[in-house]
């Protein structure tokens, strides 16, 4: 079928749709509301809640809010949404209505072609540890190569900001650790830090396994405060939610790099222990 058919079929159906005008982003609130047109045209009442879906088999749940303009979804939400689906400035987002509250999102490319796949510009690209310490490079194929390099991440304080090293300039992570026997990884910051995503050679390297989704850990930061999260599971990948009030809490950047220490219970990984590094 024609990518331009495609698009009709989807519209077809029960269902809006999203693109950027100019001057917006995908993170604007208009991108957020639920169109006042489609809530007219339908008989479900979406007071609360609507789940997307999309054909590769993931799904979000997206809490709404109601104010004077319309009925909203939680920005938080949305940008989750946004950013694990690498939204771009040309992408047209049908959203067809199955059943109550649920969505099945249909993401279309400038070209017409819609995405039937998990994007292959999954975090992280690259990861550093241990391995890439000593000199060793290790490649894993999951659709594109992911090389087991450290992401940079530089430590910033509440107020002031700290040196900034990346990655390919950090000699010897393991001094950063409490534990030098810790799994750990290094990380440099990029525009989004919505989450902090664990990539599959860490995970290869140290046997490392996860909790459910949804369920609780921790972030250790270097004050010995802690900040609550959350393990997500987004591709397959485990990644944790709660690293953007780190990343707000200390003032990080992008270019930034940290060094996440994992504290394990078992070999289950219960919190991320951050450090930052100083030049």
């Amino acid at each position: 079928m024609l990518p331009e058919r495609r698009m009709q079929e989807c519209l077809s159906k029960s269902s809006f749709s999203k693109s950027l005008s100019p001057g917006q982003h995908w993170k604007s609130k208009s991108m957020r509301i639920i169109p006042e047109e489609f809530l007219r045209s339908t008989h479900e009442s979406f007071e609360h809640r609507v789940v997307f879906s999309v054909p590769w088999n993931n799904s979000w749940q997206l809490w709404l809010r109601p104010d004077k303009k319309g009925l909203f979804m939680i920005k938080e939400d949305w940008d989750e949404f946004a950013d694990d689906n690498f939204l771009g400035p040309d992408d047209t987002l049908v959203f067809t209505h199955q059943d109550t509250m649920y969505f099945q999102v249909h993401i279309f490319k400038k070209d017409g072609k819609e995405i039937i796949s998990a994007p292959l510009e999954v975090e992280p690209q690259k990861e550093t540890t241990s391995a890439s310490a000593s000199g060793n490079t290790i490649q894993i194929e999951t659709g594109n190569t992911i090389q087991i390099e450290k992401k940079p991440s530089s430590s910033i304080g509440r107020t002031a900001t700290r040196g900034r090293k990346s990655c390919a300039n950090l000699q010897n992570p393991e001094r950063y650790l409490l534990n030098p026997q810790n799994p750990y990884f290094a990380k440099t910051l990029k525009k989004t830090n919505h989450l902090l995503h664990v990539g599959l050679p860490v995970i290869r390297q140290y046997g490392l396994e996860f909790g459910p989704h949804d369920s609780s850990m921790y972030f250790i930061l270097p004050d010995g405060n802690k900040v609550d999260g959350l393990t997500k599971y987004y591709n397959g990948l485990p990644s944790f939610l709660g690293w953007a009030d780190v990343c707000q809490q200390y003032n990080l950047k992008i270019g930034d790099t940290v060094v996440c220490e994992f504290e394990l219970s078992g070999r289950v990984v219960a919190a991320v222990r951050v450090h930052f590094v100083n030049e």
